[in-house]
């Protein structure tokens, strides 16, 4: 792995990918880090990528199990973004959680690794997951404290307010859909100050849904998504026990010789 530069992504299944379905994928899905790697391997070959990240995983299983794997890889440039299922969960402790995020964080940055860091996203728009939104502004603003001590990039995911937009999530109403991918993509290249050839959709108007249609439509989304993701928590499963990275070595995926 000599001369070259190596993007090794962790995290959850906002980094694995979920919600970008692409059944030429490892596990299924694409995702904004796999264009993100796209975009520096197409602008310099040098660049190898390895993505950890799975799906389900909480913050503590993310700094166990993948920033060991990650330091041992010798990546140039990593992207984290973890603790957004601990806040789903009836209770955290935010405090000590990003305490040992800060930690996590330090140990990448001591190795000599560029590090870029989330804020979680602002859903004040949806009826169910709106109710975490004060603990995601704590969690926000440990997140700028980490990035200022450590030096770190952030991608301040809370003030992409593009993402209000329903059109950029899946079905699921959890994960961001193809086109919520290829927009983050664009914004952590900007963040990093990384040209790029990502061409931002353009979404399709959606017509307004008459009271009616739309409590059938919160109806059925309770029955297929909701409910499932509800009795997992209550199993202590997850939708990632029986997943593998995607790319768990720095590789040139088989979309790297895609032309843009």
């Amino acid at each position: 792995m000599t001369n070259t530069s190596r993007y090794v992504a962790l995290g959850d299944s906002f980094t694995e990918g979920v919600g970008d379905w692409d059944p030429a994928s490892p596990n299924g899905v694409r995702g904004w880090a796999d264009r993100v790697a796209e975009q520096l391997i197409l602008a310099d070959p040098s660049w190898f990528y390895a993505n950890l990240a799975i799906r389900g995983k909480k913050m503590r299983q993310i700094l166990g199990e993948q920033i060991d794997a990650a330091l041992a890889l010798q990546p140039t440039l990593v992207t984290i973004y973890a603790g957004a299922n601990d806040i789903l969960r009836p209770r955290v402790d935010i405090d000590a959680l990003m305490a040992e995020y800060d930690d996590g964080v330090g140990r990448l940055r001591e190795a000599g690794t560029d590090v870029v860091l989330f804020t979680g996203f602002d859903a004040s728009g949806s009826a169910v997951f709106g109710k975490t939104r004060g603990r995601t502004a704590v969690y926000n603003e440990w997140v700028r404290e980490i990035a200022d001590t450590r030096g770190a990039t952030i991608v301040d995911y809370w003030r992409l307010r593009e993402f209000q937009d329903w059109g950029y999530w899946d079905v699921d109403r959890m994960h961001m859909s193809t086109a919520g991918h290829t927009l983050m993509a664009a914004r952590v290249l900007e963040a990093l100050k990384a040209s790029h050839r990502i061409d931002l959709p353009e979404l399709e108007a959606r017509p307004a849904l008459k009271r009616a249609e739309q409590l059938r439509a919160d109806a059925q989304w309770a029955r297929e998504y909701l409910t499932p993701w509800v009795g997992r928590r209550l199993r202590g499963a997850s939708s990632g026990d029986d997943l593998l990275p995607k790319y768990p070595t720095p590789v040139h995926p088989h979309w790297a010789s895609i032309t843009a």
